[in-house]
């Protein structure tokens, strides 16, 4: 396996994770106005203030499958927070639940870890309107392998 392998920068990410190092932590979906604010030990809070046109439907609501993009961004931050060198995880399932519609704005979102064993996570996530009212929620089981 050469340094520079997939794992490898798994690794380097998983790094700047649990380090909370949120402006090394580079996302194609930055793009998107998705922004890390911390993490921690088993968690993540992330910010969404700006939407492009691309994230909204046709009634000027933020796209379900955006929201999902968000969600996966936060349970993916939360998990790589908990992995050890030459650990990696991959989602095994996810359920979303979408409690609201939610305009472009302010939008604030958090992941947990529930749980996890030496194969398996659990997490949660919630995303949240400026005034706080929570929108969208995510649950999900994570596979852990090692390299």
């Amino acid at each position: 396996m050469s340094d520079r392998s997939p794992l490898r920068a798994l690794s380097e990410i998983n790094q700047i994770i649990r380090e909370n190092r949120v402006a090394d932590y580079l996302s194609q979906n930055r793009a998107l106005g998705m922004r890390p604010v911390e993490f921690g030990q088993g968690t993540s809070r992330w910010d969404w203030r700006e939407h492009p046109a691309q994230v909204l439907n046709p009634f000027g609501s933020i796209a379900g499958g955006y929201i999902g993009i968000f969600a996966d961004e936060m349970l993916s931050t939360a998990i790589g927070s908990v992995l050890e060198e030459g650990e990696y995880a991959v989602t095994a399932e996810i359920k979303l639940s979408y409690l609201r519609i939610l305009m472009p704005g302010a939008i604030t979102g958090t992941a947990r870890v529930v749980r996890r064993t030496r194969n398996l996570a659990f997490l949660e996530a919630s995303v949240a309107t400026a005034s706080g009212e929570i929108a969208a929620t995510a649950s999900s089981t994570w596979a852990i392998s090692r390299s």
